[in-house]
């Protein structure tokens, strides 16, 4: 058996989650130019490259997001596992019942049964962890880059000569607010709802969950005066935030225990994730019961008897404020 790892890309120290550094970090550049460490560089082309993703993890999602924002959908092909994750990590355990409630596809380009594979593939020695998103590429069969932030930003502008859309959500003149509203974002919300549920002290819980909630209403300040992070324009910065917020009421609020408050209880918060849920083609990207059935199903050390529970509908269809004026 392999010795891959299925630990959600972590490890605990003093009580504290430690997510750790992804480990393909290669990137697809216009000409093929751009290679890490000597690889060489892989070149923006249709049909080439395919998406490896949970619908249920905030950094797989960030990548289906940008393959819908930048026109991506016929050129990247995209394979989902199956919400169960347990001893040996994400499967690509599908049946025609997980299709339809879950949007599972197995493997489609290998029929291979675990994402461990990808990287053994990549590697015989690998023991690192098993993580999505994977960017694999098709024709030399070697996995680009594992690493959601970096994915993004490919998307954002390696196919745009291809594509011939421009959106720019990582643009010159607001990279500065963007990385600084990134840091916030990342440390004290995308993964402090992961530093509070997976603390396994009483002071480490406590630390995280104060300072994600302090993260919040700093957030929600900034959304009172703007209408997006870094001001008018709508970036990555925005949707980086977005994934944390779509999970929050129906998982990370009663299963991570950050449950000092509901996103719903946020007014700008609230409706600025209406606002973006209600973006062209973005809705696709979210499956509710693909992300619930992972969280409460797979953490089986919280939820021992798996059991899914029943939240209350909320209407992401409805009328959002945030075309007021902005000072």
């Amino acid at each position: 058996m392999t010795s891959v790892k299925s630990n959600w890309n972590s490890s605990i120290k003093d009580g504290e989650y430690q997510r750790k550094e992804s480990q393909f970090r290669n990137w697809i550049t216009p000409d093929g130019s751009a290679g890490i460490s000597g690889s060489g560089g892989f070149q923006a082309e249709a049909d080439r490259y395919h998406l490896y993703v949970s619908l249920a993890c905030p950094w797989a999602h960030r990548t289906l997001v940008f393959r819908q924002l930048k026109g991506l959908e016929n050129l990247i092909s995209v394979s989902v596992v199956n919400p169960d994750m347990h001893d040996i990590g994400w499967s690509f355990k599908h049946d025609a019942e997980s299709a339809k409630l879950y949007g599972t596809t197995g493997d489609d380009l290998y029929g291979d049964e675990y994402i461990f594979e990808k990287y053994l593939a990549q590697d015989p020695h690998y023991t690192g962890v098993n993580s999505v998103p994977v960017l694999w590429d098709k024709k030399n069969k070697v996995i680009v880059n594992n690493e959601s932030s970096e994915i993004i930003r490919m998307f954002n502008s390696a196919f745009n000569d291809i594509t011939g859309n421009t959106l720019d959500f990582y643009p010159e003149h607001l990279r500065t607010k963007i990385e600084e509203v990134n840091e916030l974002v990342y440390h004290k919300i995308n993964n402090g709802v992961y530093k509070s549920g997976f603390a396994t002290t009483q002071e480490a819980y406590d630390k995280n969950v104060k300072e994600l909630f302090v993260a919040l209403d700093e957030v929600e300040q900034i959304l009172a005066n703007n209408r997006y992070l870094t001001g008018d324009e709508l970036t990555e910065a925005d949707w980086r935030l977005w994934v944390t917020l779509v999970r929050f009421d129906s998982v990370y609020h009663t299963h991570f225990k950050c449950n000092l408050r509901l996103i719903e209880q946020y007014n700008n918060i609230y409706n600025f994730m209406l606002e973006l849920y209600q973006m062209p083609n973005i809705a696709k990207t979210v499956n509710e019961a693909h992300i619930k059935r992972h969280y409460y199903a797979s953490h089986l050390s919280f939820n021992p008897y798996g059991i899914v529970p029943i939240t209350h509908k909320q209407d992401w269809t409805e009328l959002h404020n945030r075309n007021k004026t902005f000072n």
